[in-house]
C-alpha cells in the first residue's frame, strides 16, 4: 500500500504528500544536480570543438562549481519568502534557457557563460529539498529528507556515466540537449503537482536582510555551525575518491576505459539507496548514534580503498560503504538543522550546502595535486584524515549538543 502524509497547505487546504510525489520531488533533484557534473567526462571533445586551450577548458568545471556556490547563497534563501511552487517552476524553466545556450555554444565564452548560468540555475536542488522537508511532518521529514536526498547523491553518480555515453552515441551537445528537454518535462509536471501554497508562515524580509539572516543563524545556531563542519569533512572525503579515482584505475594493471570506470558510479548508487535507512533512524531520535556510525564506517571504507591497486573487489568494498556513510551523515545534517527554525529552511539549507561545496572542492584540489606527488596511498590517507577528523569532532561534540529530531520524536508519542 503506498504511504500517504497529510500536509497542511495554504487557505486550509490539505496537500498529500504521497511517495509518489516524494519520489518526484528525488527525481527532479537527482536530473538538476546532474547538470553541474556532466562536463567532467566531456572536457576533452568540448575543448576540441571549440579551439580551447587546456587551461581554458579546464575551467569550464571551475565556473559551474562557482556559479553552483553563488546560488546557494544568493538563490536559495528566496525559497523563505516567495512561493517555492512559482520559484521551482521558474529557476527549472530558467536551466532549460541556460542548457540550451550551453547546446548551442559555438564559441568559448558563450560556452563558459552557460556553463556558469547552468551552476548558479542548478541550486534549485535545494529548494526542492527544503519544499519536501516543510510538506512533510515532523515525525516523518527524516523519511523524506532521506529519499529526496538520495535522488540527488544518484544524480550525481551517475551523471558522469550517462554523460559520457550519450556523447559517444550522439556527440556532447546531445547530453544538455537531452537534459533541457527532461528539465522542461520536470518543471511542468511539478507545475501542475506542487501545492499552489506552501505550509511556511509568511516572511517579510528584504532581499538583503534575507542573506544577512543566514549568517545571523550560522552565529546563533551551534548545532547549524557543528553540522555545516560535519559536511564539509564528510564531502571532502567523497570529492577525494571521486575525483581521483579514475586515475589509478586508467594505469597499470587495470588501464580500463572511460565507459568501465564511469560505470563505477553504479556502485556508489547502491550506498545512496541504502542511505534512506539513515531517515527512519533520524524519524526514532536516533541522529547521534548515526552520525557516530556512519563516520566510523567512512572512516573504515578507506582501509579496502587502500588496496585498490590490487583488488577491485576491495574498491567495490570502500565504495560503498564510503557512499552509504556520507549519505546518512548528509541525510541526518538536513533533517537536523531544518528542525532547528522550519520557516527558515531554505535558508538554513542553502548556507549548510555552501559548507559542502567548500569540502568538495577542497577534497578535489588536495586528491588530485597529492596524487600527483605521491600515490593512491596517500589519496587515501588524506581521504582518511577528513574521515577521522569528522569522528573525532562527533565524539567531542555528542554529549553536548542538543537533538532536534529527539524532541520531535517525544512529542509525537506522547
Amino acid at each position: 500500500m503506498t504511504r500517504r502524509t497529510e500536509a497542511r497547505g495554504g487557505e486550509g487546504s490539505a496537500f498529500v504528500l504521497s511517495r509518489g510525489v516524494v519520489i518526484l520531488f528525488a527525481v527532479a533533484c537527482g536530473a538538476a544536480v546532474a547538470n553541474v557534473y556532466f562536463s567532467q567526462p566531456l572536457l576533452v571533445t568540448m575543448g576540441h570543438d571549440l579551439a580551447m586551450s587546456p587551461a581554458l577548458i579546464g575551467s569550464v568545471v571551475t565556473l559551474t562549481h562557482v556559479g553552483y556556490g553563488l546560488g546557494l547563497f544568493f538563490l536559495v534563501p528566496l525559497g523563505d519568502v516567495a512561493d517555492r511552487r512559482r520559484l521551482i517552476v521558474a529557476q527549472l524553466l530558467l536551466l532549460v534557457v541556460a542548457l540550451a545556450v550551453v547546446a548551442a555554444a559555438h564559441t568559448a565564452a558563450i560556452l563558459l557563460a552557460g556553463m556558469a548560468a547552468t551552476g548558479l540555475l542548478a541550486v534549485v536542488t535545494q529548494t526542492l529539498v527544503a519544499f519536501a522537508a516543510s510538506l512533510a511532518p515532523p515525525a516523518g521529514r527524516g523519511r523524506v529528507v532521506g529519499l529526496v536526498t538520495s535522488g540527488v547523491v544518484i544524480g550525481i553518480l551517475l551523471a558522469r556515466t550517462a554523460s559520457g555515453l550519450m556523447a559517444d552515441l550522439a556527440g556532447w551537445r546531445s547530453v544538455y540537449l537531452a537534459s533541457a528537454s527532461l528539465t522542461a518535462l520536470l518543471a511542468l509536471v511539478l507545475y501542475r503537482v506542487l501545492p499552489r501554497h506552501s505550509d511556511a508562515p509568511p516572511t517579510t524580509l528584504r532581499y538583503g536582510q534575507l542573506l544577512r539572516s543566514t549568517i545571523t543563524l550560522f552565529a546563533r545556531e551551534r548545532l547549524l555551525r557543528l553540522r555545516a563542519l560535519f559536511g564539509l569533512l564528510i564531502f571532502a572525503a567523497f570529492s577525494t575518491l571521486w575525483s581521483s579515482v579514475a586515475l589509478p584505475l586508467s594505469q597499470a594493471p587495470y588501464f580500463l576505459p572511460h565507459s568501465a570506470i564511469g560505470a563505477l558510479g553504479l556502485i556508489g548508487v547502491a550506498g545512496a539507496l541504502a542511505a534512506t535507512v539513515a531517515g527512519r533512524l533520524n524519524d526514532r531520535g536516533l541522529s547521534r548514534r548515526t552520525t557516530g556510525i556512519a563516520l566510523a564506517l567512512l572512516a573504515a571504507s578507506w582501509l579496502p580503498l587502500a588496496f585498490t591497486r590490487s583488488s577491485l573487489w576491495a574498491l567495490v568494498v570502500g565504495v560503498i560503504l564510503l557512499d552509504l556513510a556520507v549519505q546518512a551523515v548528509h541525510v541526518t545534517n538536513q533533517t537536523l538543522i531544518y528542525a532547528l527554525h522550519p520557516d527558515a529552511g531554505s535558508r538554513l539549507i542553502g548556507g549548510y550546502m555552501v559548507f559542502y561545496s567548500i569540502g568538495s572542492a577542497t577534497g578535489a584540489i588536495a586528491a588530485t595535486s597529492l596524487y600527483t606527488v605521491a600515490g593512491w596511498g596517500a589519496v587515501c590517507a588524506l581521504g582518511a584524515a577528513f574521515s577521522c577528523l569528522g569522528l573525532v569532532l562527533w565524539a567531542f561534540t555528542r554529549h553536548s549538543t542538543p537533538d532536534p529530531a529527539a524532541k520531535v520524536t517525544s512529542r509525537s508519542e506522547a
